[in-house]
């Protein structure tokens, strides 16, 4: 069996595209949204400025190293696709802008992907040290839960839901930041509200793009397992949820003019959640699953704007 192996003697450039798709810089850089809008939604407004930009920075440090980590974990079952010729990432996926799996396709070498994870989380551990140091337990409890949801790839459909934990970290790790006692109430609300924007408009439908090259190489997924009609209700159903607990999140948060928020983070969830989702029972095909995750993404982001107007009004 062939194996790919390392190229060397890449351009500067290249090799920079090649880190950046390893982190899928792109949507990390989309996710730093995330923990912005619970730090505010738990204050009420911005944190102070030398928080709120350490936070940016340890944020972006630390998606840059758990998206690494899932390829440096998963690159020998990535590598299965490639020689099978399965991979199905291109333009249209936003995981895929620079190049998918770049470990497994053997652009880059496990040992240079180590090292930018290792220095990526070194530079999110010392940024959480100095925010709160509880926030370190978040982000190695999210490292340890990342490697079990890749372990878990042909065991159980179940990681799914261990997914929607890791993408919660961020934001919960924010709010610690900025409030070292918060509520309970209102920290529950949160993270159950983006670990269902997590299963519904993230993983379950990014599974169902890649649907065929998963039965290929017998991966463990809702798409895989239990086929389109109840996979498509599985995303209706946590993306209702989302919607319902993100008014909920609003109206617990310190944010001014609640009720205003929270009709606007309805318009928001039926624009970037909802109307796909619909749109994805109807068709249950590989693009209308790619227009879902891709919108879905830019939710928080969404939800920020929201959130910056309504402090600022």
């Amino acid at each position: 069996m062939s194996t790919a192996q390392p190229r060397t003697n890449q351009p500067v450039m290249l090799q920079v595209r090649l880190f950046l798709a390893l982190s899928r810089t792109p949507h990390g850089i989309i996710d730093l949204a995330t923990p912005v809008l619970a730090a505010m939604m738990c204050l009420g407004g911005f944190p102070p400025a030398r928080v709120l930009w350490l936070g940016i920075l340890t944020a972006f440090a630390g998606y840059t190293s758990v998206y690494a980590l899932n390829d440096l974990v998963d690159y020998r079952t990535d590598r299965k696709r490639f020689e099978k010729n399965l991979l199905s990432g291109g333009p249209d996926d936003l995981d895929s802008i620079f190049l998918r799996h770049p470990i497994a396709s053997g652009d880059l070498s496990p040992g240079k992907a180590l090292v930018w994870t290792i220095f990526w989380g070194l530079a999110a551990l010392a940024g959480a040290l100095a925010l709160n140091p509880f926030c370190v337990v978040i982000f190695l409890a999210a490292c340890l839960l990342e490697t079990v949801y890749c372990l878990a790839w042909q065991k159980s459909c179940l990681k799914v839901f261990v997914s929607g934990a890791v993408k919660t970290a961020g934001p919960v790790a924010a709010i610690y930041a900025v409030d070292p006692r918060p509520s309970y109430h209102f920290l529950v609300l949160l993270f159950f509200w983006l670990f269902f924007w997590e299963v519904g408009g993230q993983n379950v439908p990014n599974d169902w793009a890649d649907v065929e090259e998963d039965r290929e190489i017998h991966a463990s997924t809702f798409p895989v397992l239990y086929g389109p009609a109840f996979t498509a209700n599985v995303v209706l159903i946590s993306l209702g949820l989302t919607v319902c607990l993100g008014v909920m999140t609003v109206i617990h948060s310190r944010l001014p003019y609640t009720l205003a928020v929270a009709a606007a983070s309805v318009a928001a969830g039926v624009w970037h959640l909802l109307l796909p989702a619909f749109r994805l029972y109807a068709r249950r095909d590989r693009d209308a699953a790619l227009e879902l995750f891709n919108r879905s993404s830019y939710y928080p982001a969404a939800m920020l704007v929201i959130v910056i107007v309504g402090s600022l009004v």
